[in-house]
């Protein structure tokens, strides 16, 4: 085996781990921004979160953490369409919020 196979092989496995880690903290976030849609009256839309930032922050603790930005739909009143957003540092959600939005007729 060369050194140019073990690259090709250490590389496709590379990308392998980093497919099944994203797809495992996406499903995390999508589970929690259906609990926040659920606590905070509104419904999620497309039930799907959408990576929209990453980058490398310091936690608390001064450690290099991978920061991440997704961005969700939801709708308070079934015909206007809202963004909520989560921000992840390292595995843990640190922020999660809903945009300004209407009240629907029975809230």
């Amino acid at each position: 085996m060369t050194l140019g196979n073990l690259f090709w092989l250490f590389l496709a496995g590379f990308a392998a781990w980093y497919w099944w880690r994203a797809k495992a903290i996406t499903d995390f976030v999508l589970q929690a921004a259906r609990n926040y849609c659920k606590k905070m009256d509104v419904m999620l839309l497309d039930d799907a979160v959408y990576l929209r930032g990453l980058w490398f922050k310091r936690d608390d603790n001064g450690r290099i953490r991978v920061w991440r930005r997704f961005l969700f739909d939801f709708t308070s009143t079934g015909e206007e369409r809202y963004n909520g957003r989560i921000i992840m540092l390292g595995q843990h959600i640190v922020h999660m919020e809903l945009e300004p939005h209407r009240f629907g007729p029975d809230l």
